[in-house]
């Protein structure tokens, strides 16, 4: 079974009903033979919050070193994002293998008249995930309710309840009181229970979870009086925004500090404290492993787990110029929320982009808003999506006097942003739809492919799942499709009426288009290979750019798909001869071919050359060695990240790197600026210390995943190195799955990139790193190396930091011996389009680097 079969069988199943009970999914659980008995479990109910919530507990835990699995809903753009291990989704051919092995058993008890529901099957997909991947804890947010929900199949080790207001009634009940016992019912004997409940709610929880020999632990919110909650386990301070995407809270009780959250809004302090004070006990729940002396979750996984845990879709910052935000309130209450949130940004003018499924309260939900400058009205592309004339209607009865009824998701937003001046805020809301819609068309990536023969081309087909029962997805064979792929090829993910239509106009200007997955199923993106010649491209811009909304039938978004295909085509790197990116803003060594960084390590226990340089001396010396060798950029790291490896704490790291950064500049091609200084840390101190000893480059393994380390970057305005990994120091035992490497890596530095752009720093100084042998295996890593052309889909320089690496062990090099397969990987990576590479060995590297080059342009060697 191929995944988009897997996913077009589960949409399916939204006709069937929900039916209160957990005997489908426990009967369903029980046909896999109970992968729920292997699995400790947390569960998150609420009315609000419990999203965030599970996201921030599953960050504490992955901090505090445990293995983590996480299931929520809804998802924005792909299913896959519904279930996490250690911070990746579910892999596509995941859910294909679980759907082919219990289809049968579903289609059996859909005839018997108990069919399963989409979530029930899901949320054993999940559970069973969990299990075969072996996950120390897994944390499930609830669907609805509590008692009867599919989650409530499993024994958890630990349970929160968020809060509790009027919601869903005609299931849960119709007063506080009811929908409480209702939530609440998820306590169970001897497990701890934390909850931001109070008044009516919190005595009802208290009785519930007497009744089941659960003790309860009450965490006070901003703004609540605390009444009924005497000795709370946490008290929450919102402290404000301190970022376009972060705020401060401070806690106060069995934890103290102040901690930085990448989530806006007061509600969030208390989303945090509930977080913090369940991870605490889910650890205690677990015996204590990985958690400090006294078996708690310690300050540094709290600190960094909370800071760390970004939530897309929820309150989301895509832009600042103009501030973009983009939030799935559907209901008057949210709205009010996102009003309050909205009053912490200095902004012009709001201009409000709104889309809403049609048993909504329009005017209400509107109406909570701030005054806006205009609203642009639009329809998602959903059966429940209302007309967009009847959201205009009901924003004007709102009191809004400029109101335009749009019509897709994406071009309305576009016509928001041309309304919009630099200083002024456009709000996208109404539906998590239209936020997903909206972030596909913003963060769409176009990938280059480097197609030399048939071989590649049908690689190319095989990834986008384009051959389906012995034909592709546009009806052509295989064979055929791959046959008439030129060599200038493009891929994207679009929605199914985006690609058929790109396909129809690209094949009648005379180019190729083959379109994955059989088109969309459940909403899903798809994947599109595009094939022409620049000329025909450029034509397919133009008829896209004048289409518009005048598509027949009509299409959203082409305008925007044409401008990403046109900056993917004629800007960069697909257009420019030596592979190499272009257009950098400053002359730095990897502007002009490709650069070679020398690594020099001063630890003593650094995977290939640890203790070589420990000492400054040596350091010193090493460093002119590299020098005279040729190199570009000394990288100075102090902390090893070998599997294994003990983290260094940063006033260790500090005294490490700081002399030997100040002694180098003694070093005189350092002091003459012909060889830049690089700091190889993940740590926000570290850099900062670094960067006043003389360091020029920050290069962080942990692709910025701290957001103290962007603001650093941000304020220094010096290139970064941006690393993909999923460990670092890396985990020996973690095993994480890919559906494809390059393009799943691509995706997750894309994310990280966009984040540091919002925090200031430039694109053009931000070098990424695919994370060679970081949470990859070899033959993934060969991977990368192979298909590095693909990273220009970045628009950034692409470092490679292959040298001695455990990849070369599958070809049968040994540890001590691995120099020459380094130097063939560096020439490789340099034909291929590397910008810098990062070495131990640089005279040999250098000679590989030089050699390519003279390959790749015979012009430029000098003939004598």
């Amino acid at each position: 079974m191929q995944y988009h079969e897997a996913v077009r069988f589960l949409f399916d199943l939204r006709r069937f009903s929900m039916r209160p009970g957990t005997e489908g999914v426990e009967a369903l659980l029980e046909h896999l033979d109970h992968p729920e008995h292997g699995v400790p479990f947390v569960q998150i109910a609420g009315s609000n919050g419990k999203g965030s919530t599970a996201r921030l507990v599953e960050s504490i835990l992955r901090e505090a070193g445990l293995s983590v699995g996480l299931y929520t809903s809804p998802h924005l753009e792909s299913l896959t994002e519904r279930v996490h291990v250690d911070g990746l989704p579910i892999t596509r051919s995941a859910i294909a293998d679980f759907i082919g092995r219990v289809r049968p058993w579903l289609i059996d008890r859909a005839a018997a008249g108990e069919p399963l529901t989409l979530f029930e099957v899901v949320t054993a997909m999940a559970i069973d995930e969990f299990a075969r991947r072996n996950v120390d804890v897994a944390v499930l947010e609830v669907g609805l309710g509590g008692e009867y929900d599919a989650t409530s199949a499993v024994d958890p080790v630990a349970t929160a309840v968020t809060n509790v207001s009027l919601e869903h009634t005609s299931v849960l009940g119709d007063s506080v009181a009811e929908i409480a016992r209702t939530k609440s019912r998820i306590a169970t004997d001897g497990t701890p229970l934390v909850t931001a409940c109070d008044g009516e709610a919190l005595r009802v929880l208290r009785e519930v979870a007497a009744d089941a020999g659960a003790p309860v632990s009450t965490v006070v919110g901003p703004g609540v009086d605390g009444e009924g909650t005497d000795s709370p386990a946490l008290r929450a301070t919102y402290e404000g925004r301190v970022s376009p995407t972060d705020a401060a809270v401070t806690l106060s009780g069995e934890v103290t500090g102040t901690y930085r959250i990448p989530l806006v809004g007061t509600h969030q302090a208390t989303n945090a404290a509930v977080a913090v004070a369940l991870a605490r006990r889910t650890v205690d729940a677990l015996g204590g492993n990985a958690a400090d002396s006294d078996g708690r979750v310690d300050e540094r996984a709290v600190a960094d787990g909370l800071a760390r845990a970004t939530w897309p879709g929820r309150f989301e910052v895509i832009s600042t110029d103009p501030l973009v935000i983009l939030d799935g309130a559907h209901n008057p209450a949210a709205c009010e929320t996102v009003a309050g949130t909205l009053a912490e940004y200095d902004y012009d003018a709001l201009h409000l982009v709104y889309a809403a499924m049609h048993d909504k309260d329009h005017a209400g939900t509107i109406g909570a808003l701030p005054t806006a400058a205009s609203v642009v009205t639009c329809r998602t592309n959903t059966d429940r999506a209302e007309d967009p004339a009847v959201l205009a209607a009901a924003a004007r009865r709102a009191g809004f006097p400029d109101v335009t009824a749009g019509e897709g998701v994406a071009d309305a937003l576009d016509r928001a942003l041309d309304r919009a001046d630099a200083d002024d805020c456009v709000l996208l809301f109404g539906s998590l739809y239209a936020v997903a819609e909206a972030r596909a068309a913003k963060t769409r990536t176009v990938t280059p492919l480097t197609v030399r023969d048939a071989t590649d081309a049908a690689g190319v087909l095989e990834r986008a799942a384009a051959p389906i029962d012995g034909r592709s997805g546009d009806g052509e064979t295989p064979s055929a499709a791959a046959e008439a792929i030129d060599t200038r090829v493009l891929t994207c993910q679009l929605r199914g009426e985006q690609a058929r239509y790109i396909r129809g106009e690209l094949r009648a200007l005379g180019g190729t288009a083959v379109i994955g997955g059989a088109g969309a199923a459940g909403g899903e993106l798809v994947p599109v290979v595009l094939s022409a010649t620049r000329a025909t491209f450029r034509a397919l811009c133009d008829r896209l750019e004048r289409a518009g909304r005048n598509a027949t039938p009509p299409v959203d978004g082409l305008p925007g798909i044409a401008a990403d295909l046109r900056d993917r085509l004629l800007t960069h790197s697909i257009d420019d001869d030596d592979g190499n990116a272009a257009g950098s803003i400053d002359p730095y060594p990897w502007t002009d071919g490709t650069a070679v960084m020398g690594v020099l390590n001063v630890t003593p226990d650094s995977f290939y050359d640890g203790g070589v340089h420990e000492a400054l001396d040596d350091a010193v010396a090493g460093a002119k060695r590299m020098v005279e060798a040729g190199v570009d950029v000394i990288d100075v790291g102090g902390e090893s990240t070998r599997p294994g490896a003990d983290p260094v704490p940063a006033d260790a790291e500090i005294d490490r790197v700081v002399p030997v950064l100040e002694a180098l500049h003694d070093v005189a091609a350092v002091a003459d600026g012909d060889v830049l200084l690089s700091i190889d840390t993940r740590k926000p101190t570290v850099a900062e210390a670094a960067l006043a000893a003389g360091a020029d480059i920050i290069n962080d393994v942990t692709g910025l995943e701290d957001p103290r380390m962007r603001e650093v970057v941000a304020d220094a305005g010096c290139p970064v190195v941006l690393m993909h990994s999923t460990d670092a120091p890396v985990d020996p035992t973690a095993d994480p799955e890919y559906d494809d490497v390059v393009t799943d890596v691509i995706a997750i530095l894309e994310e990280r990139l966009r984040l540091a752009e919002i925090a200031g720093i430039d694109r053009e100084r931000v070098i990424v790193d695919p994370g060679i042998g970081f949470g990859k295996t070899a033959a993934e890593s060969f991977a990368l190396l192979g298909r590095l052309p693909e990273f220009a889909a970045l628009d950034c320089p692409v470092l490679v930091g292959h040298s001695h690496k455990s990849l070369f062990g599958a070809i049968g090099r040994d540890p001590d011996d691995r120099e020459h397969a380094t130097v063939a990987a560096t020439a490789l990576a340099a034909a291929r389009g590397a910008d810098l590479v990062r070495v131990h060995d640089v005279a040999e590297n250098r000679a590989a680097v030089d050699v390519a080059r003279a390959v790749g342009d015979p012009n430029a060697v000098d003939p004598e």
